[in-house]
């Protein structure tokens, strides 16, 4: 299966036949069959046709757009996989005891696959980081015991603050950073971060829409104006395990540079240049193609995508049997 990410402003994407096609201005053209092609991805002020969309609506292939430092704006897809009467059931999962139940298994689960994250480059680059992963596993633990999601939620966030201050500790200097920053992003290292973030919400989302879900009916984040919560809910898990263990590689693996960096004079931003995008783009799809073993309930490897997939399948029969011991959370080793 092919994904198509467009990077270049003023790119064509466009129809010739049955291949989807982008143009960049210097002439070079990529060319995949609808076929095989599972989604395209636009950075910046591409251009794409009218029969172009046409064609990827009757397909159901989705077109998603980020900006060109990588936010995400939203994404054009059909209407073919939407099943209202599991919405309903996900609409009433609200305030539920098994909201509760579902939100602790993912949060325990995060926390978990921070620490061993944690761990592993505290052991690369020597550093000794036994009290603050104590300091962290000690909120997890507290998670258990919550009698709200608000609870979890205020656990999640000091072991989140502890979590990056010692990423920012194991990275090389030119990266290094104290917390994590948004909207925008104040350093380079946050600056991937985000674009992953954004990058994953939307893998999650579109899984998450072609098995009849609503995007935006979650129960574990609070509800916010243009914000798929569900999308938001479901990808914490996978958050360390694909995003911040890859921007880990590309730095201490000196794969991205300084120089892949730039600042913006609009608000003050650090993002990515057109090479460092392609770097960073060539290596998360890498990953998302990469073959894992870390779901209990199979016994056999897995694409990264394929995972999330088998993830909401379970959520959905967590959900539908109301029984949250179908959801089986990602743990890795």
């Amino acid at each position: 299966m092919s994904y198509l990410y467009v990077t270049e402003n003023n790119a064509k994407i466009g129809v010739a036949e049955n291949y989807a096609y982008a143009e960049c201005k210097d002439g070079m053209t990529v060319k995949i069959p609808f076929e095989t092609l599972e989604s395209i991805n636009v950075f910046g002020n591409a251009q794409i046709s009218t029969q172009c969309i046409q064609k990827c609506l009757v397909k159901g292939i989705p077109i998603s757009y980020y900006s060109r430092g990588g936010s995400y704006f939203g994404r054009l897809h059909s209407t073919g996989h939407v099943k209202v009467e599991r919405q309903r059931i996900q609409a009433a999962l609200l305030h539920s005891e098994l909201a509760l139940a579902l939100s602790k298994k993912i949060i325990i689960s995060k926390i978990h696959n921070q620490i061993i994250v944690l761990k592993r480059y505290a052991r690369s680059k020597c550093v000794d980081l036994s009290d603050e992963c104590r300091a962290v596993k000690e909120m997890q633990n507290h998670i258990e015991t919550c009698k709200t999601i608000p609870q979890i939620m205020g656990y999640e966030g000091n072991a989140a603050r502890i979590y990056f201050k010692c990423l920012g500790m194991l990275v090389e200097p030119a990266f290094s950073f104290e917390k994590r920053s948004r909207r925008p992003p104040k350093d380079a290292f946050n600056s991937m971060l985000s674009l992953g973030y954004s990058i994953l919400m939307n893998e999650i989302y579109g899984k998450i829409e072609n098995r009849g879900l609503h995007p935006y009916f979650g129960f574990l984040h609070e509800d916010r104006e243009n914000h798929p919560t569900l999308a938001s809910d479901l990808m914490e898990e996978w958050r360390a395990v694909i995003v911040d263990s890859l921007v880990m590689s590309l730095v201490n693996g000196h794969e991205i540079k300084s120089e892949h960096f730039m600042k913006s004079t609009d608000d003050s931003g650090v993002y990515l240049t057109k090479e460092g995008m392609s770097i960073f783009i060539q290596k998360i799809e890498k990953k998302l193609r990469q073959d894992m073993k870390y779901l209990e309930y199979i016994d056999y490897a897995v694409p990264f995508r394929r995972a999330m997939e088998l993830q909401i399948n379970s959520f959905i029969q967590a959900i539908e049997k109301q029984d949250e011991s179908y959801y089986h959370p990602i743990w890795i080793r």
